[in-house]
């Protein structure tokens, strides 16, 4: 019976993702035909459709729209009363760095607050390509700091609080935690959450960026495009980026030992990998992309006195995720520098599933395991 179940379950998500996979196909051709028509660029259209809307009073949350250190929040407080201060969760949205909104994670956030009786601190930070790194990173940073320095304002136990996020949002979160990690002047983090996050631009040819190169909701020529959006608001050079020839050998050698395919668990490549010709390293192509190397915004490139100071954390990957791998390789670095990972994964989940949670009045079966495991990880803490 379980084997059967099993079999439903990714017959299902596999009819959800043909489905979206042809949604996604009209989408991208009505983009195109927008921008060359000069109606609206691609990135404006893409907002709107993703935009989200705010939603009615809900009975059992308290929900305020503030500003912390002038970075736009949405604050989730649970109405019932409480034997004790709260957790506190700061949660950094997903788009690439490019969409997303506080209405788009609103079903999501008003869940996470609801059924972990959490106060959750939903922040707006700047997108690209209006806003280049380090903006983004920046405003979680600022409302993060103001949050930490405010807890008993929110009647939030200053033991417990944890930065989550999803996709950006998690590369975001590992990078906020990474810069709190040594401080000792404000509460130290409880726990890190990251679902699904994208946390290296060195190599889009491991096993998981071959794998599901055309997997919605991310193919694996828009990571690279997202992130060079993100690093300087024009996506030049995606192709050498792809190809990997935006890292010089020396520097890729260096890092081999945390960014490699060798650091990927077998029964992750079954589905077929393919070794890949070295490609030429373009120095001119470096120049404009060197800041990849920082962990700021590849959090995988911290070193090893960084990490080993990180909180308990939680990974959620996706079997049909081109980050899949990101999010595995960073569990490995967390584990070898002898911190707690509690790691969820989703072998039917794709990209993007969680933020999809009640979604035009449905959800993905997968997707709500999914949520389910980060609300019982946070009442764990």
């Amino acid at each position: 019976m379980r084997c059967i179940n099993s079999i439903r379950a990714l017959l299902s998500s596999a009819c959800y993702l043909l489905s979206l996979n042809f949604l996604k196909s009209s989408v991208l051709s009505l983009f195109e035909i927008l921008e060359k028509t000069g109606l609206c660029s691609q990135i404006t259209f893409g907002r709107y459709v993703r935009q989200g809307r705010k939603l009615g009073l809900d009975p059992k949350l308290f929900i305020q729209d503030l500003q912390f250190n002038k970075v736009p929040v949405r604050v989730y407080q649970p109405k019932a009363t409480s034997d004790g201060p709260r957790r506190g969760i700061l949660f950094f949205h997903g788009g690439g760095w490019v969409f997303g909104s506080l209405d788009t994670y609103e079903k999501v956030c008003r869940y996470l607050s609801r059924e972990s009786d959490s106060v959750v601190v939903s922040v707006q930070y700047r997108l690209a390509p209006e806003h280049k790194y380090p903006a983004a990173y920046e405003d979680c940073l600022n409302a993060t700091l103001h949050f930490l320095q405010h807890l008993q304002h929110y009647g939030v136990d200053p033991a417990r609080v944890t930065v989550c996020g999803d996709s950006a949002g998690g590369n975001l979160a590992a990078a906020v935690s990474q810069t709190l990690a040594g401080s000792s002047d404000l509460p130290r983090l409880r726990a890190q959450i990251l679902i699904y996050p994208g946390l290296q631009a060195l190599d889009f040819n491991l096993p998981s960026y071959q794998q599901n190169r055309g997997v919605p909701l991310l193919f694996r020529e828009r990571a690279a495009f997202f992130a060079l959006l993100y690093l300087n608001g024009d996506a030049l050079h995606m192709k050498e980026v792809l190809e990997g020839s935006h890292i010089p050998p020396d520097m890729r050698l260096k890092y081999r030992k945390w960014v490699s395919p060798d650091n990927i668990p077998e029964e992750f490549k079954v589905r077929g990998v393919k070794p890949l010709r070295p490609t030429d390293f373009i120095a001119e192509v470096y120049e404009t992309v060197k800041r990849f190397c920082e962990p700021n915004l590849c959090p995988l490139l911290a070193e090893d006195s960084v990490v080993h100071q990180l909180p308990e954390s939680f990974i959620l990957t996706c079997e049909y995720d081109v980050l899949r791998d990101d999010g595995l390789l960073y569990k490995k670095r967390l584990e070898d520098n002898g911190v707690p990972v509690t790691w969820y994964h989703l072998k039917d989940g794709f990209h993007g599933i969680i933020s999809l949670y009640d979604y035009c009045g449905f959800s993905f079966p997968s997707g709500k395991r999914g949520l389910d495991s980060v609300v019982n990880f946070l009442k764990s803490l």
